[in-house]
């Protein structure tokens, strides 16, 4: 998917006339809230408001958890053959793909997210996933164990029921993939709550599951606010399970509301401060810059796994940090996330602007030097120039929270094992990199590095096949992977006399 077929002007008439949905999406069909109530989502590009959605309560998480329950029961979904499974999942990802346009736009318009990105990167990603899932589909296998010869043994894995799916606003689309697709593939039904912010890809989603073949009640939406209707689906007590992806104080309600409840299972996928390490030995500098800069400014510097602390030692570090300014201040530029040139959009909310702009003004009180960025374009919208302070030390409350915005921290340090000291110093253990032409150092640095992913000479590459989850605060579960796809099963183990 490419955006050169397109302009800027060509994507704000598609824009104008983009049609929508606003409503939940419940046992198949568009409904209106119980209550009538309505948010407002705000195109953060211009301040300005898009649309009004219908705004859940508990009320709309009773119904949706109620059909998601009857198709359960009906086995209408769980118990469909698993090729037939199958061939509706693998409708859905052909379906996303002949809809990417209607999705890029409304991920764009509700986020700030580059249209190119969208084509580029959100939506494949999302096709693919839901293509990975598909296809095993029926590949969940039992098992049966060795025993007495008066005896026969035999485990079964089976959907867990009624799975609630609470997703950010980061990457709308593609985390609604990755927690439905493999919720759904085990057999299971979904009540998904997309972030307020950015409602609308899911909805969507929605209603071409249906279209792909997918049974009414299987698949739900439930707009609203996290307070209101993410906590009355963590409480559900006909929820079998949370999946949620969001900030690690909303991560730890989520444990809070499975014990006040059912005792739900809960995954988790929370913050991250993802510590990239640079060794002097490192084969490339230049590729090594590329992939800082990209790690950290990627998406306007709004992902969880933001490689956010630069761990440079001492010999390379100057170096390193003059070419990263040479480079990075101009790498990405604030713009229209409508025209396919742009590669840095607005952050989520003017709000949230505030709250990396005042990080930055910590930044600069506690001693951190400022190199370049720190401010804001001439823009209506809620835009942060790409921004990076050296002089760093891990003391530093720019080193120790997660900003969520496009904001870097470099750390010299001396050699790999101040380096690990410093990358394991954190509540956070989603990712970290080490770079080092040394197999011997890569290898030391996977074992001790206290992450979830680790990437050696590269950052942020990797397919389907690899668990993606944190350590420590940055939640427990695996996203993706065969491993993601069991975690949404249980087993039954049959011990059968036969004497």
């Amino acid at each position: 998917m490419t955006t050169n077929a397109l302009s800027s002007a060509d994507w704000h008439v598609r824009a104008a006339t983009l049609k929508y949905e606003t409503r939940h999406f419940i046992d198949g069909k568009f409904v209106d809230s119980v209550a009538g109530g309505r948010l407002t989502v705000v195109n953060p590009a211009t301040g300005m408001a898009l649309c009004e959605v219908s705004a859940g309560t508990a009320e709309d998480i009773d119904l949706a958890v109620a059909a998601a329950k009857r198709c359960f029961a009906s086995r209408a979904w769980s118990r469909m053959a698993p090729r037939d499974r199958l061939a509706v999942l693998s409708r859905l990802s052909q379906l996303i793909e002949a809809n990417a346009e209607r999705f890029a736009l409304l991920d764009t318009l509700v986020m700030g997210k580059p249209i190119r990105d969208m084509l580029g990167i959100d939506i494949p990603a999302a096709v693919q996933n839901f293509a990975y899932f598909a296809e095993l589909c029926d590949k969940i296998d039992g098992a049966v164990t060795a025993t007495a010869a008066g005896a026969f043994h035999y485990i079964l894995r089976e959907p867990l029921g009624v799975v609630g799916c609470i997703v950010p606003w980061n990457y709308p689309l593609l985390m609604a993939a990755w927690k439905t697709a493999p919720a759904l593939a085990a057999g299971n039904t979904v009540v998904l709550k997309p972030a307020e912010q950015s409602p609308l890809s899911a909805l969507l989603l929605a209603q071409l599951f249906i279209e792909a073949g997918g049974p009414p009640g299987a698949l739900n939406v439930v707009n609203g606010l996290g307070e209101t209707a993410g906590a009355a689906l963590a409480l559900h007590n006909d929820v079998a399970k949370i999946a949620f992806t969001g900030s690690t104080e909303i991560g730890k309600l989520m444990l809070v509301y499975a014990g006040r409840s059912n005792m739900k299972r809960v995954a988790l996928e929370c913050g991250g401060k993802s510590p990239q390490i640079f060794l002097a030995d490192l084969e490339d500098l230049d590729r090594a810059v590329g992939y800082a800069i990209n790690g950290i400014y990627g998406n306007m510097g709004e992902v969880c796994n933001a490689g956010s602390r630069l761990l440079i030692d001492r010999p390379i570090a100057r170096d390193f940090i003059a070419r990263f300014i040479e480079r990075g201040r101009e790498a990405y530029s604030a713009g229209d996330p409508l025209d396919p040139q742009t590669n840095l959009g607005p952050l989520v909310t003017a709000a949230h602007r505030a709250r990396v702009l005042d990080y930055i003004g910590r930044g600069k009180s506690e001693g951190a030097r400022l190199e370049f960025g720190g401010t804001t374009p001439d823009s209506p919208g809620a835009f942060v120039n790409p921004t990076l302070f050296s002089g760093v030390n891990n003391d530093m409350t720019i080193a120790r929270e997660e900003i969520f915005g496009p904001v870097a921290a470099a750390i010299e340090v001396d050699g790999i094992a101040e380096a690990l000291a410093i990358a394991n110093d954190s509540i956070y253990g989603l990712a970290a990199a080490v770079w080092t032409r040394d197999l011997g150092t890569a290898h030391r640095a996977v074992r001790d590095l206290e992450a979830g992913v680790i990437w050696v000479n590269c950052f942020d590459e990797g397919d389907m096949t690899q668990p993606f989850g944190g350590y420590k605060q940055s939640g427990q579960g695996r996203d993706k992977c065969l491993e993601s796809l069991l975690s949404y099963t249980q087993t039954k183990s049959a011990w059968i006399r036969l004497d």
